[in-house]
């Protein structure tokens, strides 16, 4: 993760003034709260009514949530860590990216798991209760996250393999590359993100087009699912740009070399902070039958906490 290297002064450049790290610092830690405080509600209501919990489609959108929540918490500690704190523990680094892999890596899998259901629910309709059961939605829930405990924690046993004990009682600037160094790991991450990338856009691209073509002779239903895919593609597109983050600041590096660590800011909230805002506007607002419950939910926490007085 690269989510530390908006604090420019870890590869030697110039470092923000102490009005503009404050700023930044502000602004990340607001969308952060922001963002995990509606997605808190969307658990919250999730939890609460038992129509959601029965349903395929919502649970995996309430790991979803679950994962943007603890992604996001993660990576504005490791923001603030890189202006405040600056240098930390390898032990304490390697806990916090690795945990900040997982869920990165849980996103586009999540996603392409919810587009599969999304075109199963419309075309094929009538096999949907018998292929997107309960048991089974759990069950895709463990192989994603046993998918990625594999891709993540090959960089912690190929460090512990080949990097002296004395290393994890360093002190590094918390980056993945200063946490798990060494070319095989590059190489690894490469070769994996380059597999997840083929696998999760094919995904995508066959269920949005199929449910495309369906929608142009069928339901309200079709054409809302087809838009919701291409929602999921927009997310996954800004999720992806995590994958390709070392040619990313390559890039940026060279284009931007004035104005350097404002583009690094930019582009971690774009590709860490803004995908994780996209989830609540997908089901949060646009299902129907979410947005009904979450919407009760919201007016009775707003007349508990300022209720109506009659005048005396």
């Amino acid at each position: 993760m690269n989510v530390s290297s908006a604090n420019v002064t870890a590869v030697g450049r110039d470092p923000d003034s102490f009005s503009k790290a404050v700023a930044k610092n502000v602004i990340v830690v607001v969308l952060g709260i922001s963002i995990n405080y509606i997605n808190a509600n969307l658990i919250h209501t999730f939890t609460k009514h038992q129509i959601f919990y029965m349903n395929p489609r919502y649970i995996l959108f309430i790991h979803l949530v679950v994962n943007d929540m603890i992604q996001v918490m993660l990576t504005v500690i490791l923001f603030v860590i890189s202006y405040t704190v600056y240098r930390i523990n390898v032990s304490l680094c390697c806990a916090f990216i690795l945990l900040t892999l997982f869920t990165t890596e849980n996103t586009p899998l999540n996603l392409a798991c919810m587009a599969v259901e999304c075109y199963i629910a419309i075309c094929a309709p009538l096999h949907h209760v018998q292929i997107c059961t309960i048991k089974r939605t759990l069950l895709l829930i463990g192989l994603i996250w046993t998918t990625t405990m594999f891709s993540v924690m090959s960089d912690l046993f190929i460090t512990l393999a080949t990097q002296p004990l004395d290393f994890f009682y360093s002190r590094v600037f918390c980056l993945r590359q200063t946490a798990f160094p060494g070319p095989l790991i590059i190489k690894k991450r490469d070769i994996t993100y380059s597999v997840f990338l083929v696998i999760v856009w094919i995904t995508i691209f066959y269920t949005y087009f199929r449910i495309l073509f369906t929608a142009k002779t069928a339901s309200k239903d079709a054409k809302k699912a087809r838009n919701t895919i291409l929602l999921h593609g927009f997310q996954l597109l800004l999720c992806m740009a995590t994958y390709a983050a070392p040619q990313l600041l390559d890039v940026v590096r060279k284009w931007f070399v004035v104005n350097y660590t404002d583009s690094l800011f930019a582009f971690y909230v774009i590709v860490q902070i803004l995908p994780r805002s996209i989830s609540p506007i997908i089901y949060g607002i646009r299902d129907n039958t979410f947005r009904k419950y979450f919407k009760r939910y919201l007016l009775c926490k707003y007349t508990i906490l300022h209720p109506k007085t009659t005048p005396t």
